[in-house]
């Protein structure tokens, strides 16, 4: 089932991914009472500003998650992007795992393959990354955003023409009852992107879908001249 939309007379707000302007939004409400907007010009679904969380927020709730290499659940979830992956990576390549959390798992994954992935998190790993790096992961970090244009612009940044992002994030699609979706009762999810969002970004940021797995991973190569 769709988002329930309807026309609302709150003043709408930007959207984070494609800026367009007011006009093209509908609003809708969870039952939480926690404020929705859809853009249907990306088809982006966003949290309204007054809902994201702040970061000492964020911070209390990543330090709970158990994510870790000595997870056996999380290896095997880190695993469903890391293989497909796997076929465009060589050992000479140089990486990065964007947005890693508190205890990096997936650098270390690859590592085992003797391939050599750095960190960054913006609260546990804040140094800033500096590229070019060959290929970047960001798995499960897309969904936290609360300015996609801003973190993709950074992303796209640290990576020279013909490099890779992995992207792992929960799409909704027509066929979700979003009132009642599980991926949105995190309060740190406040993002949510359509296929036809990666359309967008594609064409906005120079990148080619390579190959799509189910509806949480997107293979993105970044276009040559």
């Amino acid at each position: 089932m769709t988002p329930r939309l309807h026309q609302t007379s709150i003043i709408p707000q930007v959207c984070p991914l494609c800026q367009s302007d007011g006009n093209k939004y509908l609003i809708f409400e969870t039952r939480k009472k926690r404020r929705y907007w859809h853009c249907r010009f990306c088809d982006l679904v966003f949290v309204d500003r007054d809902a994201l969380p702040t970061l000492e927020q964020e911070r209390e709730i990543y330090v709970h998650h158990q994510n870790s290499p000595d997870h056996p659940g999380y290896v095997a979830f880190l695993q469903r992007i890391i293989q497909p992956a796997q076929a465009y990576l060589t050992p000479t390549m140089r990486g990065l795992d964007y947005g890693c959390g508190p205890g990096p798992t997936l650098s270390v994954l690859l590592g085992r393959e003797g391939i050599h992935c750095h960190n960054y998190d913006p609260i546990f790993f804040p140094e800033r990354p500096q590229g070019p790096f060959d290929f970047i992961f960001a798995t499960e970090c897309f969904e936290h955003f609360h300015s996609p244009a801003t973190e993709l612009s950074r992303l796209i940044a640290l990576l020279p023409p013909g490099g890779y992002l992995f992207v792992m994030t929960e799409r909704w699609h027509e066929q979700i009852d979003f009132r009642t979706w599980y991926y949105k009762a995190d309060p740190t999810h406040v993002s949510f992107y359509h296929l036809h969002s990666f359309d967008y970004i594609c064409r906005q940021y120079g990148f080619s879908i390579l190959a799509c797995h189910g509806s949480r991973i997107l293979l993105l190569q970044k276009n040559k001249p």
